[in-house]
């Protein structure tokens, strides 16, 4: 798998949606994405509370720095509206392996396309550009919501890692994994713009 950082510049476009690197730049806009639905309420998220964006971005920047982390934000390319954030993350290079997650959006944006968009434009850059071999997604084990957005792009549930991770609210999460690997990739793409196509 090709090192991350070749691509600071890459972005990605279609459908009026456009994925850039994450910057303090994008700071205000996301602050307002948090706001549109106060996202920072949902225990079972990432999202930060609009307060504390300027520290998300930070952490999302060092772990890049870190190459563990590629953040992108997620904007309407027509006027410019952030949308959202998602990331690439647990980057492991030896295994070609990537995560897709840290993704969140404005309520508005919500069952739209916006999340498929995202989700076709990044795995066909891991698969395509990037010769990765397996992508995986994971979510809190009560993210009911977010299991079926990730069953719905074909991804393979690998089972569910206990005791994994703190919620914001300092409980204690169980960890639903899934994973999509390169074989599959040409029938989920097709999937994924047929998806697409009946919006």
């Amino acid at each position: 798998m090709k090192e991350l950082e070749l691509f600071d510049h890459v972005v990605l476009n279609k459908s009026n949606i456009r994925l850039i690197p994450l910057s303090f730049e994008h700071e205000s806009g996301l602050m307002e994405a948090c706001k549109d639905g106060q996202l920072w309420k949902l225990r079972v998220t990432s999202t930060p509370h609009y307060s504390e964006v300027h520290q998300y971005i930070e952490t999302a920047l060092i772990q890049k720095q870190e190459g563990t982390r590629y953040p992108f934000v997620v904007i309407e390319e027509s006027c410019g509206k952030v949308l959202g954030t998602t990331s690439y993350h647990d980057v492991l290079l030896n295994v070609k392996r990537l995560e897709i997650g840290y993704t969140w959006y404005a309520k508005s944006v919500q069952r739209t396309h916006v999340n498929t968009t995202c989700k076709l434009l990044l795995l066909q850059f891991a698969f395509e550009q990037l010769n990765t071999e397996t992508v995986g997604l994971r979510t809190d084990i009560f993210n009911i919501k977010s299991q079926r957005a990730i069953e719905r792009l074909g991804a393979k549930k690998d089972g569910i890692i206990r005791g994994h991770a703190l919620r914001k609210d300092g409980t204690t999460r169980d960890t639903v994994m899934y994973s999509i690997i390169k074989s599959e990739w040409t029938n989920i793409k097709a999937h994924l713009i047929d998806l697409l196509d009946n919006y």
